[in-house]
């Protein structure tokens, strides 16, 4: 038995899943890193083993349930204990004009963003009732909460959906005493914001900080913080509840 608390991570080479495995790896944790990005993945990794936290990476799809549960199933018989909390983060948000929405690109984003979430639920939950405690954090977005976005209608789609997966599991794995609640970003500085292809790039992210009242975009760390707290007894009675953390953008922007 593992002295340390385990949670898994997906989509923890980069961005904000990488910055939560650090803030949990800082706060002695057994952190589980995983991600279809190995190299990044195994960074992450070393860098928490390297600043005296406990670590592993495992190379994982999200689309895969024979991976999801073979990862969550393997670490635990490993470690001999449930996973005490679990960050369903791992996305993708491609631009895709409406009239070039294929069935494909529709259903890839939608496997990835929310699907993908619901697969590492499913897997962690056996142990965690059986523990009859757990803390889960779905990532959504604003894109999911409150605004729409031009030419990713799937990836708004899918984080809405993130949403409504948060509550209606709150409803059903409360009585097991297994909380789960949402994160819904604002303007972060991530690879994904960074992307001129894909998003706003560097320009229109620091154009989006003239409408945000604390006068900037996000840090990835910022929102690692408040999950790290989701997952805490501090958190103890907060359930179905997603969380917006965008700087008031949501509230002030006019």
């Amino acid at each position: 038995m593992n002295d340390n608390k385990m949670v898994i991570i997906t989509g923890s080479g980069i961005g904000i899943g990488r910055s939560t495995a650090k803030v949990f790896g800082d706060a002695g944790w057994h952190v589980v890193v995983t991600d279809i990005l190995e190299k990044e993945g195994q960074e992450i990794r070393d860098e928490i083993i390297s600043n005296g936290g406990s670590a592993e990476f495992h190379l994982l799809d999200v689309t895969s349930s024979a991976e999801v549960t073979n990862v969550v199933q393997s670490v635990e018989e490993s470690h001999g204990q449930p996973f005490s909390a679990a960050v369903a983060n791992a996305g993708i948000a491609h631009k895709v004009p409406f009239d070039e929405m294929t069935d494909e690109k529709w259903a890839h984003t939608l496997d990835v963003d929310l699907t993908g979430e619901f697969r590492l639920i499913r897997a962690v939950a056996p142990g965690m009732k059986k523990a009859k405690t757990g803390s889960i954090v779905c990532v959504s977005s604003v894109m999911g909460t409150t605004y729409g976005w031009h030419d990713h209608i799937q990836y708004n789609a899918a984080k809405s959906g993130v949403v409504g997966l948060v509550r209606g599991l709150a409803c059903d794995l409360g009585s097991h005493g297994i909380r789960v609640n949402g994160l819904a970003p604002g303007f972060i500085r991530t690879a994904q914001a960074l992307s001129t292809v894909h998003s706003l790039g560097p320009e229109g992210l620091e154009k989006a900080a003239e409408y945000i009242p604390l006068g900037r975009v996000g840090e990835p760390d910022e929102m690692a913080d408040v999950i790290v707290f989701m997952c805490s007894a501090g958190a103890r009675y907060l359930t179905g509840q997603t969380i917006i953390v965008d700087g008031g953008v949501t509230v002030g922007r006019y």
